[in-house]
């Protein structure tokens, strides 16, 4: 039996736009999706790159917007003055488990270093047993086919196991993303609580 449509979901992406327009598009067109499933988006809390087009649409949409953002990313970052809720927090730690405990699933968008690391966080936590909460990909225009490759290849070289590649759902087609999530499987039970930092 699927699940219903995620009641909050935590978008990972770039605090840049990227080189392709096609992201741009793809960041618009979730945060609008959101809004009218009245899904709440939780995000890193800026408003620049891909990260405030999705957290723009989200809001002009209706939709409630949370942003958890570092004390001293507020400038680096340009906080976005106009969420519905921004929770400031001291650390990059405290950031990922705020994010993490207000999410009930996450989309990953084209993004750069810190949306690989807070995808891969995301991941390792789940191969650990410690969540099953979906995790999808969306692959716009190729840009995380080498991702897809070195997951793949981790598998192969005997360091994951072959079911740890179905932890994370890889998609082309942004509205392939709420049937997708709905069709991951959730664990039985209570999930463990995940230790403070």
């Amino acid at each position: 039996m699927s699940e219903p449509s995620p009641l909050s979901l935590c978008v990972f992406c770039g605090a840049r736009f990227g080189a392709d327009p096609g992201a741009r598009d793809i960041a618009v067109r979730l945060g609008g999706l959101l809004a009218r499933e009245g899904i709440t988006l939780v995000y890193g809390g800026g408003g620049v790159g891909l990260m405030g087009l999705v957290a723009n649409a989200a809001l002009a949409g209706g939709a409630t917007v949370v942003g958890v953002i570092p004390q001293f990313l507020l400038k680096r970052e340009a906080g976005h003055p106009d969420l519905t809720e921004t929770v400031v927090v001291e650390t990059m730690h405290e950031r990922k488990l705020q994010m993490f405990e207000r999410s009930d699933a996450f989309v990953v968008l084209p993004g750069g270093l810190g949306t690989l690391e807070e995808f891969f966080e995301v991941l390792s936590w789940r191969t650990l047993g410690l969540h099953s909460k979906p995790i999808v990909i969306v692959d716009q225009g190729g840009y995380w086919e080498p991702l897809a490759a070195l997951l793949r290849g981790v598998v192969e070289g005997g360091f994951a196991e072959r079911t740890h590649l179905d932890h994370v759902a890889f998609i082309s087609d942004l509205d392939d993303l709420l049937p997708t999530i709905a069709a991951m499987p959730r664990a039985a039970g209570p999930e463990k609580t995940l230790d403070r930092v």
